[in-house]
C-alpha cells in the first residue's frame, strides 16, 4: 500500500493549521474525504439532483438508481443477506435510537433486563436508560477491566433468563479495545436475548459479516469510513425488522393512507420517513468502494503498524500512561500525562498543526472507571505516517517541558 499516493486523494491534508503542516490524528472522530467521495456529492448536485423513488422523470430515476446502489454496497459491505435489511440512518446514534424506540418499546417490560458495557458511548447508554425509566426495566453494565478489556466473566454472571438485549460496542471509541462480539452474541442467544452490536468504529477497521456474527441489529456511521456526515445504516435481520412498529411517520415509508387507517411499505421504506439525505447517500457508497480498493487487510495492517509504533514511542515521555492496553486493539491511543490536563495538551498541539482529541469522548462512566476527567486520543487512518506520530512525541515533549 503506497500510503504516499493514497494521501494525495485527501486534499485537506495538504492544508496547513498554525503555520504548520496539518498532522490529523482526529479520525476515531471523523475520517477525512477521499477526492472520489467529494466528486460523488459534486456530481450529484451537478447532473441529477432530484427526489428519489417517487418521480418518473430522468434526474429522478437517476438519483434513484444511485441511493439504491448504495444500499446495495452497505450489503455487501457488512455482509447481510439482503438490501431489505439494510435502513438508512443519519447515523449510528440514530439508528440505535430507532431499535430502542420500535424494538424495545414492543419488546421490554417491567422487571426485564438489559445489558450494555462500561465501555459505551453515551448514544449507547442513554436510549436503553430511557426505555428502562419508561418500561420498568434495568439497566446491567459489564464492567471494564484495568487494561482496558472487558470482563467476560462478570458478563457471564449478567447474563440471565431476564435478559432481553445485549447492546455492546464492537470496538471502544475510548480505548481501542475489540470485544468478542461473536463470543457474547452466542451466549446472549443461548438466553433468548437479542443483540445489537455498535459498529461505528469497527465498520472501517475490520471485516464484518453480520451473519456470521448472527447480530440481529448492527450499526455504523458513514462519516467514521471516510464517507459523509449525517448518513449511516443500521441492519436488522428481516424477520426483526418486519415485526417492528414504524419509528417516524410520514412521506415514503406508507403503502395506502386515508383518514380512517394508515397501511405502511415493506421493507427497507418502512423505516425511511420523508426526503432522505440523498447526495451524503450516494457518497457513502464512493467511500465504501475506497475502502475496497485499497483493501481492509492492507488498511489493517498499515495501522498495526502505526498503532505499534506510537505505542512504544509514547512510552518513552515521562509521566505518560495510557489508558486501554487490551491484546486486541484497533489502531488508536488514549493516554494522560501525569500534572497535565488533557485540554491543555489538546490546546498546545493544535499551536503545532497537529489534530487530537481531548476530553471524556462520550464515555463519562469510563473515564470515572478510570480515575479520571477525560484522555488525550490519538487516533490513526490509512494516510497517516510514522514520521506525524514523530510530530505528535515532540510536540508532547515541548508540552512537558511548558507545563511542568
Amino acid at each position: 500500500m503506497n500510503v504516499a499516493e493514497i494521501r494525495k486523494q485527501f486534499p485537506i491534508l495538504e492544508r496547513t493549521v498554525k503555520g504548520r503542516p496539518l498532522v490529523y490524528f482526529d479520525n476515531a472522530a471523523t475520517s477525512q474525504k477521499p477526492l472520489q467521495v467529494i466528486e460523488a456529492l459534486r456530481h450529484y448536485y451537478s447532473h441529477y439532483n432530484a427526489n428519489i423513488h417517487r418521480g418518473i422523470h430522468t434526474l429522478a430515476e437517476e438519483a434513484t438508481m444511485a441511493y439504491e446502489a448504495t444500499r446495495m454496497a452497505v450489503k455487501d459491505f457488512i455482509g447481510a443477506a439482503s438490501t431489505e435489511e439494510i435502513i438508512f440512518t443519519r447515523g449510528t446514534t440514530e439508528a440505535i435510537n430507532l431499535v430502542a424506540y420500535t424494538w424495545g418499546r414492543q419488546h421490554i417490560s417491567k422487571g426485564d433486563e438489559i445489558l450494555i458495557s462500561e465501555m459505551e458511548h453515551h448514544s449507547n447508554i442513554v436510549p436503553w436508560q430511557l426505555l428502562c425509566e419508561e418500561k420498568g426495566a434495568s439497566l446491567k453494565v459489564i464492567p471494564v477491566e484495568e487494561d482496558g478489556s472487558l470482563s467476560i466473566s462478570a458478563f457471564r454472571e449478567l447474563l440471565t433468563e431476564r435478559t432481553k438485549l445485549l447492546s455492546v460496542v464492537h470496538v471502544s471509541n475510548a480505548l481501542g479495545t475489540v470485544n468478542p462480539v461473536k463470543e457474547m452474541t452466542d451466549a446472549a442467544h443461548a438466553v433468548g436475548a437479542k443483540v445489537l452490536i455498535d459498529g461505528a468504529q469497527s465498520a472501517v477497521h475490520l471485516d464484518i459479516d453480520v451473519q456470521d456474527l448472527d447480530a440481529d441489529f448492527f450499526a455504523f456511521s458513514g462519516h467514521k469510513v471516510y464517507g459523509p456526515t449525517g448518513v449511516g445504516a443500521l441492519y436488522g435481520k428481516r424477520e426483526l425488522l418486519e415485526s417492528m412498529p414504524v419509528f417516524q411517520g410520514g412521506g415514503e415509508m406508507i403503502r395506502e393512507v386515508s383518514f380512517e387507517k394508515t397501511t405502511y411499505a415493506d421493507l427497507p421504506y418502512k423505516y425511511e420517513a420523508g426526503t432522505p439525505n440523498i447526495a451524503d447517500t450516494i457518497a457513502l457508497k464512493a467511500a465504501l468502494d475506497f475502502i475496497s480498493e485499497i483493501g481492509k487487510v492492507n488498511i489493517r495492517t498499515h495501522e498495526e503498524t502505526l498503532l505499534n509504533y506510537a505505542t512504544e514511542q509514547l512510552k518513552t515521555l515521562p509521566g505518560l500512561r495510557i489508558i486501554g492496553e487490551a491484546q486486541n486493539k484497533v489502531s488508536l491511543v488514549s493516554f494522560v500525562i501525569e500534572g497535565i490536563h488533557p485540554q491543555d495538551l489538546g490546546v498546545l498541539l493544535d499551536n503545532m498543526g497537529i489534530a487530537v482529541r481531548t476530553g471524556h469522548h462520550c464515555t463519562q462512566p469510563l473515564m470515572k472507571r478510570f480515575g479520571i476527567p477525560g484522555t488525550v486520543r490519538a487516533s490513526f487512518a490509512l494516510y497517516n505516517q510514522k514520521e506525524e506520530i514523530d510530530s505528535l512525541v515532540a510536540g508532547l515533549q515541548k508540552a512537558i517541558k511548558m507545563l511542568l
